[in-house]
């Protein structure tokens, strides 16, 4: 349903590479057929985590419920829905595309992981997938005083679990925009365009992974790489010559070549 390769010639990486995949120096991306893809996607530590955050969040709204509260346990996980789009938008653009992260050597390696090895390399699929020691606090933080205050405990639990399924589908979408296949669905495939542009032609626009409303309302949304002029840092981040001079941690943490790509 999600896409069809664009490219077969290339070849898949085969069902025997597969074996070890995570383990892998640099596993590309542009060598996996869309059925490898889910192959390695349901084996993810990452997506083992997030199911098992689902379950446990599951487990505890059925403890935790009260009687005759199934309205406020279904607002409080659909609370989550309607908050991650800005909540992705304003960590993609404000956290993750700020300096003030490389500029710290108490967090440039936190952001090299995170983001910077990401731009630098956007096929290697070792670094596609958010890191656990950041996403897993960033969903409790952002749903849980959300559904206490609609639902008390079990309100919490069940915004938890749906921020859990939130976190699921970005890490597939994403994948799906980084794999060469066009999805089928037309949604899917503006979402690809636009998350390409954002890596190959300027990253100061199209922050959403899943969705382009709050690009649209903050005004940095651009459909085509006519509209906005290329940007030079698309890669680096703006982790320039200039600021590898000021701020030395990052390069001092990369392979010889890496930084300033």
């Amino acid at each position: 349903m999600l896409g069809s390769v664009m490219d077969q010639r290339r070849g898949g990486t085969g069902a025997a590479d597969l074996r070890g995949f995570w383990g892998r120096q640099r596993c590309p991306v542009e060598r996996m057929t869309l059925a490898e893809l889910l192959a390695v996607f349901v084996r993810h530590p990452a997506v083992a985590a997030y199911l098992a955050v689902v379950a446990a969040s599951a487990l505890l709204v059925g403890l935790l419920r009260a009687p005759d509260t199934g309205p406020g346990l279904i607002a409080a996980a659909g609370a989550a829905f309607l908050i991650y789009p800005p909540a992705e938008y304003l960590l993609h653009r404000f956290v993750l595309h700020g300096r003030f992260l490389y500029r710290s050597p108490h967090t440039v390696t936190l952001w090299k992981r995170i983001h910077y090895d990401h731009h630098r390399d956007p096929d290697d699929l070792q670094v596609l997938f958010g890191a656990l020691p950041t996403t897993l606090p960033t969903i409790a933080l952002v749903t849980l005083p959300t559904g206490a205050l609609i639902a008390g405990a079990a309100g919490a639990a069940a915004t938890l679990g749906a921020g859990a399924l939130c976190m699921l589908v970005y890490e597939f979408v994403h994948c799906m925009q980084h794999l060469p296949c066009t999805p089928r669905h037309r949604v899917l495939r503006r979402l690809k365009r636009l998350h390409m542009l954002h890596h190959r032609h300027s990253e100061r626009g199209n922050f959403g992974i899943t969705s382009s409303l709050v690009d649209h309302l903050a005004g940095t949304y651009y459909p085509r790489a006519s509209e906005v002029p290329r940007s030079p840092t698309a890669f680096d981040l703006g982790y320039t010559a200039a600021e590898r001079v000021r701020y030395p941690w990052l390069a001092e943490r990369s392979e010889p070549g890496d930084a300033g790509r």
